[in-house]
């Protein structure tokens, strides 16, 4: 219980002083503005959002590729042509895109965020370049229910998780029982499954989910402060970058241009051919990704675990200590944690060093699953007799010769079925690094979802293939079982 206890005050101190650390580490970096050229040095501007909100930013199949489509992406195209730079988009869950603005993971987030008083104390705005009134979206049915703010006590109301529209359903909405979540495919879902009573949505969102869905419709209620402006969030003191962005802007605004991006972006939200013609390559790419991520975790986690396993059997307490550290560490904190923690925590402790979100992704699951990993194999070697390892000594082989050829190969034997759950888990738990862009089975689905305006068929499909994915796995473990069992 002592020696517990230990270890977690251990890792409990190290853990607070790498956060003193990232948290003094912004007030380092040197103040002189050189964003502008920062990114024209680099040729390309990288672009956060969420993809899936139409008509600000959605996907859709365009000649056989994936698309990025929406007024919102129209705008970043015209900024990072009026810089003279590619544009990159990094799309990610709406409240993952501020802390990888502050922590530099991206240049700027474009994606109908409004200007509040708690932003700005974060980052700093553009111009806005559009005025938006915000909406309730209710069925039909509760067309006279929900008339004024005054009118949903004790109702359940939805909203988008941060935003602009979860404050309003907070303040205004008279005793609504406010639930935020990431997605608004989510939220319709439940509103039209009669989970939620309401929605809260910006004016143009709600007037695309309105024309795709026959039993609901926007309410009378309008809100006291329901005017929302919309604007480019940007990391505070890129003075040279926001005077750029604001240039672009005032020429869409003299030129009118933004009509022209909303025409366009009503447009693409008309569907061309089924879902599995217009959505097959998703899922292809999401089920190649959860495969390769995978498999990268659970390779690299059997490494480390394999080496931590044998660092907590080792007699010198100074090897023990470590393994038992990170163990309980890992094993005690979710998964979720650990990957802002990689993704972040990186960038906000070493600065220079921005690791992509895919090799982010990967090093979390290899970490996570190491963890595990190391206590299967360590219940695996104690699970071979003493004897054995005392039989080899005794015809000469040292204690390594004999761990490696008489102690483990029967170790990993009994451990095959342990590892091959680990590896079905590992599968499963790679839905998680969807929450920093990575384009795996569950992201894809997500993308799917907000395209097509249907969340229970996308999510449905993804369902099927997990399953086809994980059963396959079990059949091929019960194969190399059953071949080593022949052995006995």
């Amino acid at each position: 219980m002592f020696k517990g206890t230990f270890y977690l005050k251990l890792t409990a101190i190290f853990f607070i002083l790498m956060i003193v650390f990232s948290s003094f580490a912004p007030a380092l970096a040197a103040t002189k503005d050189t964003s502008l050229a920062d990114v024209q040095n680099r040729g390309r501007l990288v672009v956060g959002l969420s993809a899936d909100y139409p008509p600000y930013e959605f996907h859709k199949t365009v000649d056989g590729k994936d698309t990025y489509v929406g007024f919102d992406i129209s705008i970043a195209k015209k900024i990072a042509k009026d810089m003279g730079v590619t544009l990159d988009i990094s799309e990610m869950d709406f409240d993952s895109l501020l802390p990888a603005l502050k922590t530099k993971k991206i240049d700027m987030i474009i994606s109908g965020m409004s200007p509040t008083p708690e932003r700005l104390k974060e980052v700093d705005f553009s111009d806005p370049y559009m005025t938006v009134q915000q909406k309730v979206v209710i069925r039909k049915t509760d067309k006279d229910k929900f008339k004024t703010t005054n009118d949903f006590e004790g109702a359940s109301v939805g909203a988008q998780k941060q935003t602009t529209q979860e404050a309003l359903a907070q303040d205004e909405l008279t005793g609504a029982k406010v639930k935020s979540l990431s997605k608004v495919t989510t939220l319709m879902l439940e509103l039209q499954q009669k989970k939620l009573d309401a929605v809260v949505l910006e004016g143009p969102v709600a007037d695309a989910y309105i024309s795709q869905y026959d039993d609901l419709m926007i309410s009378d209620v309008q809100f006291v402060n329901g005017t929302k402006q919309t604007a480019i969030a940007m990391n505070k003191g890129t003075t040279s970058l926001q005077k750029s962005v604001n240039a672009s802007l005032q020429e869409i605004k003299d030129k009118n241009l933004l009509k022209e991006y909303q025409e366009e972006a009503n447009k693409a939200m008309f569907k061309d051919g089924n879902f599995f013609t217009q959505y097959g390559s998703y899922y292809i790419k999401g089920a190649l990704y959860t495969i390769g991520i995978a498999a990268v975790g659970v390779l690299f986690g059997s490494i480390l675990g394999a080496l931590l396993a044998l660092m907590k059997l080792a007699r010198t307490r100074w090897l023990r200590w470590p393994a038992n550290c990170y163990i309980e560490f890992v094993r005690g904190t979710p998964l979720l944690v650990q990957i802002f923690l990689v993704y972040f925590g990186t960038t906000a402790i070493f600065g220079g060093l921005n690791l992509p979100a895919i090799v982010a992704g990967c090093i979390a699951l290899s970490l996570n699953s190491a963890a595990y990993v190391a206590e299967i194999i360590r219940a695996g070697i104690l699970a071979v007799d003493k004897g054995q390892e005392e039989a080899a000594r005794s015809l000469g082989m040292t204690k390594v010769a004999s761990m490696r050829y008489i102690i483990l190969p029967q170790a990993i034997k009994n451990i095959l079925p342990a590892l091959g759950n680990e590896f079905i888990t590992v599968i499963k738990e790679s839905s998680i690094v969807s929450i920093i862009g990575i384009t795996e089975l569950m992201f894809m689905s997500g993308v799917v979802a907000g395209a097509s305006f249907n969340a229970v068929l996308p999510y449905a499909v993804a369902a099927v293939i997990y399953f086809i994915l994980t059963f396959g796995l079990s059949r091929l473990l019960g194969v190399a079982e059953r071949r080593m069992r022949t052995s006995d």
